[in-house]
């Protein structure tokens, strides 16, 4: 996929690894209207590219990764609208198979943090700080942060967070299970890219098809979960990589995945 230049966020392809920045540090990487659609249609171009396998997002500079939605602008009379994928064009994107990573690099709060809850794996800075304090100024975390934090840490867990909006530190996102791996600062876009790099060392079909079975069943009793249907299972028994993945295993060589 050729780079396309935008505005206020930066895109980078490395091989099968497609990198989104948030690029708007003078405001600790907030987004307004415009920033967010830039990212929604960034992210539809990741997902329609055959040739991309994994997504990476990250914020720009040392302070944030994102610090929500951009309420000075708002203040200010700009117009407030989001696109059809929601804030950043993550929270909304429900039909996505593709693995996304948060690289999380500072400060991700509001609607930073519910972009980070809508990806797959949260990998995060020393330094970063979570939280949704929506409450704290009369709001509330409407791009899925009340719907997915009960689901990825607990009830009781999230409530505690959700109810105080108080902030929490890396530390404590690896304790709770939001973060997978916490890094130093300098190290963090290395292990993103080493996350990146080890899924797509896997079937991408195989992955794809892994991410829609996991979220799709997810809140079904298990009797009903095991008989229901995936669109992904279909076409990865379909597929030519369903057959070169066991004769690479049986010609002891690592296998050519075609992603079809």
């Amino acid at each position: 996929m050729s780079e396309k230049s935008y505005e206020f966020i930066k895109t980078e392809t490395r091989g099968r690894v497609f990198i989104v920045t948030m690029a708007r540090p003078e405001v600790m990487n907030a987004l307004h209207p415009p920033a967010s659609y830039e990212m929604a249609e960034a992210w539809d171009r990741f997902d329609a590219d055959p040739e991309l396998w994994v997504g990476i997002v990250t914020g720009q500079g040392e302070r944030a990764f994102c610090a929500g939605n951009d309420l000075k602008y708002t203040a200010s009379g700009g117009e407030f609208k989001t696109a059809p994928s929601g804030f950043g064009g993550l929270t909304n994107r429900l039909d996505c198979t593709k693995p996304i990573i948060a690289a999380v690099n500072g400060i991700a709060l509001g609607g930073g943090f519910e972009i980070a809850l809508a990806t797959d794996i949260i990998i995060s800075s020393e330094t970063a700080r979570f939280g949704l304090p929506e409450p704290k100024v009369g709001l509330a975390a409407l791009a899925g942060g009340m719907q997915r934090l009960p689901r990825q840490i607990g009830l009781k867990n999230a409530m505690g967070l959700l109810l105080t909006g108080r902030h929490f530190d890396a530390k404590e996102a690896y304790r709770l299970g939001l973060a997978q791996e916490v890094v130093p600062a300098a190290d963090l876009m290395t292990r993103a890219l080493a996350w990146a790099e080890e899924i797509s060392a896997c079937s991408p079909l195989s992955v794809r098809a892994t991410k829609e079975v996991a979220l799709g069943s997810l809140g079904h009793p298990l009797k009903e979960a095991l008989s229901m249907q995936f669109a992904g299972i279909r076409t990865l028994f379909h597929s030519e990589d369903f057959i070169e993945g066991p004769r690479a295993f049986a010609e002891k060589r690592k296998p050519s995945w075609k992603g079809r």
